[in-house]
């Protein structure tokens, strides 16, 4: 059974907790006809303002690049076999500031959670890489399922359309 909660400060160590521990989700976008791609991914997650906030390093493919500008919303799945999940909609942006390609390279060295991040220095040279690219995460439902007991928990943006 699934429980609303108003604030996402009532799942956020349930949500740490797992996205550290499982640390890949499946991120899927869809293309101009509505038909959906999966890729598995290593976003890192912060709270600002009592709000998630997501960070996915990575390659501006064409793939993804085209199903962005046609649908910024995305789905982000974590799923591990004890039955444990997490899954994030949210709606993604590219970001190009230096500031924050600088903040995002540090969240992924330090791991935000804790266990989720790695050394994006095997993949760029740095954050001022022409390669590297950030999307910005915003969440508007955020649900944490327990897989003891399939305990389901649910944040949701009510301000988001």
């Amino acid at each position: 059974m699934a429980r609303r909660v108003p604030t996402f400060a009532a799942i956020e160590p349930q949500f740490s907790a797992y996205v550290g521990d499982i640390v890949y989700a499946t991120m899927t976008t869809v293309d101009a006809k509505g038909r959906p791609r999966a890729r598995v991914l290593i976003p890192v997650w912060e709270v600002v303002d009592g709000r998630p906030l997501g960070w996915l390093a990575t390659y501006r493919t064409p793939v993804k690049a085209a199903h962005l500008a046609g649908n910024p919303h995305t789905t982000f799945s974590y799923w591990t076999p004890r039955q444990n999940a997490v899954s994030v909609d949210a709606v993604a942006e590219w970001v190009a500031a230096p500031g924050t390609r600088r903040h995002v390279w540090d969240l992924y060295a330090k791991g935000s959670p804790p266990g989720a991040g790695y050394d994006l220095g095997g993949f760029w040279k740095g954050p001022d890489d022409p390669e590297f690219h950030v999307l910005r995460l915003v969440p508007w439902r955020v649900q944490v399922i327990r897989g003891a007991d399939l305990h389901s928990l649910i944040w949701r943006d009510e301000s988001a359309p």
